[in-house]
């Protein structure tokens, strides 16, 4: 039986952010749900305003990759097994909540170091915004909307 779209979040909730807190988890599923609901660009292209769409397009997520550089990847939503908590969160940005401070970021990532780059992804269609425990989030820039 495939998965619903609210056990795909919750996994994705889980795998993406479990250690970065409450506030950290809450953090990815609002860029999640800003992807989403963009009206441009090539998340609105792409995945045209469906949350699976968003979670399983191709190379966005590493943990809805089963391999990641041709090994496999153990820490991956299908091998998630969420709690209440990841639930409530998915519930809480599915309901239309976002975390204050994170404005339209599309993007967020982990640098493994104390600096987040100005923009991200390469293309520099993101640009910083704020970091969140160990992610650091970006907002779309005028270049995003030619993607």
């Amino acid at each position: 039986m495939p998965l619903s779209d609210r056990e795909l979040f919750a996994r994705l909730i889980k795998c993406e952010a479990e250690g970065e807190g409450e506030f950290g988890m809450k953090a990815v599923a609002t860029v999640v749900m800003n992807r989403v609901h963009v009206s441009y660009g090539e998340y609105f292209r792409v995945c045209q305003g469906s949350l699976r769409r968003v979670i399983l397009q191709p190379f966005q997520f590493t943990c809805a990759l089963t391999t990641v550089y041709g090994k496999y990847n153990p820490q991956n939503i299908y091998n998630m097994r969420p709690d209440d908590f990841h639930y409530q969160i998915a519930d809480w940005a599915l309901s239309g909540n976002k975390l204050s401070g994170l404005g339209s970021a599309l993007w967020y990532y982990n640098p493994f170091s104390a600096v987040c780059a100005t923009y991200f992804p390469k293309t520099r269609t993101g640009i910083y915004i704020t970091r969140i425990a160990q992610h650091c989030f970006y907002n779309p820039t005028p270049l995003y909307a030619k993607t």
